[in-house]
């Protein structure tokens, strides 16, 4: 493996909130003289030599995808951060290297480096007429660093990113690597194992607990990923009055009365709400993307002048917003969304032509929170009424819907889960506002999660009370797959804070 040292003692993350103190950012990559192979097993133990080196120094040490979370959850502050992007291989996955058992297609199967980017694999599916099932908004990110963030994806009846994903090559320690997958679905052959070199776990719940462990099981090298037939979306956006007929669709997702849809009562793909609080009077923005079959004669998506695409989310423009006045937050967020947010009919677009964010526009602040289904009309209330009093808040709500995670501490753990996300300018009103926000929701008795990757206030009191015996069941999970030297060096002052690295 390639390991240079870029010798740099601060680290910042993509949207530039924050900026970590380390010893040292490494860049990996891939052997190029080696077949696909060699060189990931080379790679392998190029990991497993800088960890021996950790744990000897007493050093903190973290894998890097592409940086693209808002908390500190891939730091190791004062340690060692390797940027793996350069990470990128697919390794091809042929009827040998799969047990008889498995129930599903195996040329839908593909197996990919830890760095590879989401919107890598799009490429890559698409030369072969295939797809991811769904993704984020933000295909910058490496499959890794989206699925070990519990990043909700697109479809609410498909499930997040972390849900098609069926193995996990793990590097645990200097001395062990293995391929993790369940018991009840096993997938790989003996073939594999030997030509990773790796040992074989299966076990459902150290599986479900390392799908959503940001880092803090090991190394994650590799993901083996379902996939499925190339597909399109064919996607609106359009203003709907915040009427009740639209509050009935987004606490139930019943669409059988949906006549004012673009296609009636046919169930979506993809359901968005995106409320400005200052414009509530010209209703709300509702993007609806429905699955159609793959054909090669469709018009590819356009973006609208402002650069915005039909699936990309707030943080695309949010961050125009700085250093605003509160008395004249309505009218530039009035202006910003004017521009970005255009209603537009009938666009058709693969999942990687739609959802095909790979940059941001400036800084900005971002948290997202989970929520039983049932409740997102009453929490809206109490979005507006907060904005009244300890606001204005410089930004605008939206609304996601999924269903629930087979990830133990996914944050998408009801069982249909609306993602309330707030995107704000970064101010001190904005921090605020979403101190009160978690405040009014606890003293409502309303029960929430947090977006791993975004902005939260999260400590042991609330994690225990949004977890439970989850919670119990990743800490036993980790502490059976580490031992206590790589348990320290893949700790941070985060997980810590969240009361998540007990030692039992």
């Amino acid at each position: 493996m390639k390991i240079i040292s870029t010798g740099r003692k601060e680290w910042e993350n993509k949207h530039e909130i924050f900026n970590e103190k380390i010893r040292d950012l490494f860049i990996a990559g891939n052997e190029p003289e080696l077949d696909a192979i060699e060189s990931y097993n080379d790679c392998t133990r190029g990991f497993q030599n800088q960890l021996r080196q950790a744990i000897q120094s007493n050093t903190p040490y973290r894998s890097l995808g592409a940086g693209w979370s808002w908390s500190k959850i891939a730091t190791a502050k004062d340690g060692i951060m390797m940027d793996t992007k350069q990470l990128n291989t697919s390794l091809p996955v042929s009827e040998q290297n799969v047990v008889a058992s498995y129930t599903g297609d195996i040329k839908k199967l593909l197996f990919a480096q830890c760095g590879t980017a989401v919107w890598e694999i799009s490429e890559e599916l698409r030369s072969k007429k295939l797809s991811l099932k769904t993704s984020g908004a933000s295909n910058g990110q490496t499959i890794v660093g989206a699925m070990s963030a519990g990043a909700h994806g697109s479809s609410f009846d498909v499930g997040a990113v972390q849900d098609y994903v069926v193995g996990l090559h793990i590097i645990t320690g200097p001395d062990r690597h293995i391929w993790l997958e369940r018991k009840s679905a096993p997938v790989v052959s003996a073939s594999l194992i030997e030509k990773l070199q790796t040992e074989l776990v299966q076990d459902d719940e150290l599986f479900n607990a390392a799908l959503v462990s940001f880092g803090s099981f090991g190394i994650i090298h590799g993901v083996m990923i379902e996939t499925e037939d190339l597909f399109l979306l064919e996607t609106y956006m359009k203003r709907m009055p915040y009427d009740d007929k639209l509050k009935r669709i987004m606490e139930t997702l019943d669409f059988s009365a949906a006549n004012d849809l673009p296609c009636g009562n046919e169930r979506p793909f993809h359901f968005e709400v995106i409320i400005n609080p200052y414009d509530l009077e010209n209703g709300a923005y509702v993007r609806i993307f429905y699955k159609r079959p793959y054909r090669e004669d469709y018009k590819r998506p356009v973006r609208n002048d402002a650069g915005i695409g039909p699936g990309d989310d707030a943080p695309c423009f949010i961050g125009k917003l700085t250093n605003l006045i509160p008395a004249l937050v309505p009218t530039l967020v009035n202006k910003l969304l004017a521009g970005a947010l255009k209603p537009y009919d009938q666009q058709f677009g693969t999942l990687g032509e739609i959802f095909s964010n790979t940059s941001l526009h400036g800084k900005l602040y971002s948290a997202a929170i989970g929520i039983p289904l049932n409740l997102v009309n009453r929490v809206i209330a109490l979005l507006f009424e907060i904005n009244k009093t300890s606001g204005p808040f410089p930004g605008l709500f939206a609304f996601r819907f999924m269903k629930k995670s087979k990830a133990t501490i996914a944050f998408t753990r009801f069982d249909f889960t609306c993602i309330v996300e707030l995107d704000g300018a970064p101010s001190d009103t904005t921090l605020n506002f979403y101190t009160e926000v978690w405040l009014r929701l606890e003293e409502e008795q309303i029960p929430f999660t947090f977006h791993w990757g975004k902005m939260s206030e999260l400590n042991v009191e609330r994690l225990s009370r949004m977890y439970g015996q989850d919670a119990d069941a990743w800490i036993a999970a980790r502490n059976k797959l580490l031992d206590a030297g790589s348990m320290k060096v893949f700790t941070n002052p985060l997980l810590q804070q969240w009361g998540l690295d007990k030692v039992i």
